[in-house]
């Protein structure tokens, strides 16, 4: 009886699945999948590209004497660049090196984004 009143359910629900229908096209069934990433490539992936190349156009231009901002934050004026790396001046007498790729914006920008 106990048995009986566990297999039951399953009994039911083995006994009432459809009949294998007519299958859908395959291509059909691609067609949600392709629509959600031709939407994310447009709303996601194109956009952070070209965020991606302003911001290497950025880093190829900074030139000694340009203020900046690091991507932690840290504010300071270019006193040096090597390829790779840039040394910065947050205070008299106090110098940083960084990656040349961590330098987020120009300080110059903030100050025009608070302005406006």
């Amino acid at each position: 009886m106990f048995w009986s009143s566990i297999l039951a359910p399953s009994m039911a629900f083995a006994q009432a699945a459809p009949a294998a229908g007519e299958q859908p096209n395959m291509l059909m069934s691609l067609v949600p999948f392709i629509f959600i990433f031709a939407v994310m490539y447009f709303l996601v992936i194109r956009p952070q590209g070209k965020k991606q190349r302003d911001h290497l156009k950025f880093v190829s231009e900074l030139k000694r004497g340009d203020e900046v901002v690091t991507t932690s934050g840290i504010l300071g004026r270019i006193e040096g660049m090597t390829e790779q790396f840039v040394t910065l001046e947050v205070a008299d007498g106090v110098r940083l090196k960084v990656l040349r790729t961590q330098v987020a914006t120009s300080s110059k920008s903030l100050t025009e984004a608070k302005k406006g």
